[in-house]
């Protein structure tokens, strides 16, 4: 898969672009790699439409993901753009399962973006924090104060709802 013809491609829309470069994910023509590798070196817009398609494709098969992927979007969590932040979490939320070992390493920054000013990047936050906490880990003994905390906190009953729902099911 041509990945700079992909963005060039001006007739080709956004959503077009993320969800021709999941396809290839999903399919096998492009590996989690090579876009990592590409999204690495591409300016913010590129590379949050990457992690997108990764996300997207781990909604669907999160084995796609390796070490590598996660890795990357735990790195991207402190990135300045809010839309990488937020795609990178998604990423997480999908794939905690698959990496609840390594789930340490990304919990700091999602606490940070958990009082990020942006309601989506919140949002995601509290999706990728849910779903470490669901996994009923050692970790929990920090993270369920700190997402009760958060609680308090948030204005946004969708986002509390999401905390409150993953402390329910991890206190089962």
């Amino acid at each position: 898969m041509d990945l700079v013809g992909i963005f060039k491609d001006k007739a080709i829309k956004p959503k077009e672009k993320t969800e021709a470069i999941a396809v290839a994910l999903l399919g096998g023509a492009l590996s989690v790699d090579t876009l990592i590798g590409f999204a690495g070196e591409s300016k913010d817009a590129q590379k949050a439409t990457c992690i997108e398609a990764i996300e997207l494709a781990t909604k669907q098969q999160p084995a796609i993901a390796n070490d590598k992927v996660f890795k990357f979007v735990t790195a991207a969590l402190a990135d300045k753009a809010p839309r990488v932040k937020w795609e990178s979490a998604r990423v997480i939320g999908n794939t905690a399962s698959l990496f609840s070992s390594q789930a340490s390493k990304a919990i700091p920054n999602l606490l940070a973006n958990a009082e990020h000013e942006g309601t989506v990047v919140r949002w995601s936050a509290a999706y990728a924090l849910g779903e470490i906490i669901k996994l009923k880990t050692a970790l929990n003994k920090d993270l369920l104060p700190a997402a009760e905390a958060i609680c308090e906190r948030e204005e946004k009953n969708s986002i509390k709802k999401i905390y409150l729902g993953a402390i329910k099911k991890a206190q089962k």
